[in-house]
């Protein structure tokens, strides 16, 4: 890679993978050292100084980040992330949207027997739609950010919240078999393609997982870019595309935090 000016240039020379791994694991090692699950706000700055010895490609576009955002939360690098970092942004922003927080939660409600009929056995998801709606109710008595941050960072509900939504991904997925089959690789049915890469903790997500739990649960997300793509500016993606959402997450290869405007 080199640089003219403030400009990325892309270099064929050089072996980007390389280097995009590299920064994969200073970034996991960095995010497992925190104690927190879900961390505090912090100022974009943060983002800035842990790129402090990157190439111009990620500098670039934290400049054009700044320009649209002041805060973001960090959430750990465990595979769960975008899981943990949708589930807090959505339930944050209906402590100051109340109005759409009881359709919201009708959804959430009513998913545990679509569930059921689409074949997941009652016992099994009981106590995951439990501690999900348990959350909502907490949000619903206009509990504080701090005390929604502690549900996120209790180790034992945050990890039954991501399974519960991992469960509504999958469900959506089966639900629309003859659609998302065509997205499917390796020969897989869609139902393989849940039990291999959906429900299990741990197991990272992609564009498929983000348009089922975005539409199954009817909160529009943004999400920005931080890549290698030949590109000064990030890359925004609205999913659904044609909506204007109010929560917006970044990802950066293998991972997935919360932005605030």
């Amino acid at each position: 890679m080199a640089a003219e000016g403030d400009k990325f240039v892309y270099d064929p020379e050089r072996n980007y993978d390389d280097a995009t791994m590299a920064q994969i694991r200073v970034m996991e090692n960095e995010i497992a050292s925190q104690n927190n699950i879900v961390s505090d706000r912090l100022s974009l700055q943060t983002l800035m100084e842990e790129y402090a010895d990157a190439d111009d490609a990620f500098k670039l576009k934290i400049k054009d980040l700044e320009s649209r955002y002041r805060y973001m939360r960090r959430t750990r690098g465990d595979g769960n992330c975008f899981y943990r970092a949708f589930g807090f942004a959505c339930l944050e922003q209906f402590l100051t949207d109340s109005k759409t927080l009881p359709r919201f939660k009708e959804v959430a409600q009513k998913s545990r027997d679509e569930l059921v009929s689409l074949g997941f056995p009652q016992f099994t998801i009981e106590d995951f739609h439990e501690s999900f709606m348990a959350a909502i109710k907490q949000v619903e008595k206009q509990c504080s950010v701090t005390e929604l941050s502690n549900i996120f960072n209790d180790q034992g509900l945050s990890d039954y919240i991501v399974v519960y939504l991992r469960l509504l991904v999958s469900g959506y997925l089966q639900k629309e078999a003859d659609f998302f089959a065509n997205f499917i690789e390796g020969e897989r049915t869609v139902k393989e393609f849940c039990n291999q890469e959906v429900e299990p903790m741990g197991k990272e997500s992609d564009h498929i997982h983000i348009i089922a739990l975005t539409t199954t649960l009817d909160v529009p997300v943004r999400v920005e870019y931080m890549d290698r793509v030949d590109s000064e500016k990030c890359t925004q993606h609205n999913f659904p595309e044609e909506s204007q959402p109010s929560i917006a997450l970044l990802y950066r290869p293998g991972h997935y935090d919360i932005l605030y405007s």
